[in-house]
């Protein structure tokens, strides 16, 4: 699979390990996924966001906060099985929702972990805004709140 995702559509065969412009493979890599109550008090709440760290990211932005997220190589690959385990962990922690910062690239597997039953709490993609039509209209009835954090 040639990778389209973001508006760069690169086509990079990420699936044979191939990195594109993002820097990651296809499947999931995770540099930290926990109970976050420094995001907007509105999502955090009283207990916190799940929020899920995703590494990579096509954008290279040398203001992000998460720069060494972001283009450092941080985290690890997980399965999209083990994503799915981590959405229900951090439900169980208390998370009020599931927010996904940074996951762009990750579109394709996170579609994956949020198949099936719907997810008690809201689902957050929080992104650099920098989303294809197409990888948008996949995610509609899957993604209940878009928060992109644009800055051109």
């Amino acid at each position: 699979m040639k990778c389209t995702l973001c508006p760069r559509k690169c086509g990079a065969d990420r699936e044979s390990n191939m990195t594109g412009v993002c820097g990651v493979p296809a499947e999931p890599v995770v540099a930290r996924a926990g109970l976050h109550m420094w995001e907007e008090p509105v999502i955090s709440g009283t207990r916190g966001a799940g929020t899920v760290f995703f590494s990579g990211c096509p954008l290279k932005c040398v203001f992000c906060q998460n720069y060494e997220i972001s283009t450092g190589g941080f985290g690890k690959r997980i399965t999209v099985g083990r994503l799915r385990e981590i959405f229900h962990e951090l439900i169980d922690a208390g998370a009020h929702n599931i927010d996904l910062v940074n996951p762009t690239h990750f579109t394709l597997p996170i579609l994956q972990a949020l198949e099936g039953e719907k997810l008690p709490v809201p689902v957050i993609w929080n992104s650099g805004g920098y989303e294809s039509p197409e990888s948008l209209r996949l995610l509609e009835n899957k993604v209940d709140m878009f928060l992109p954090d644009m800055k051109y």
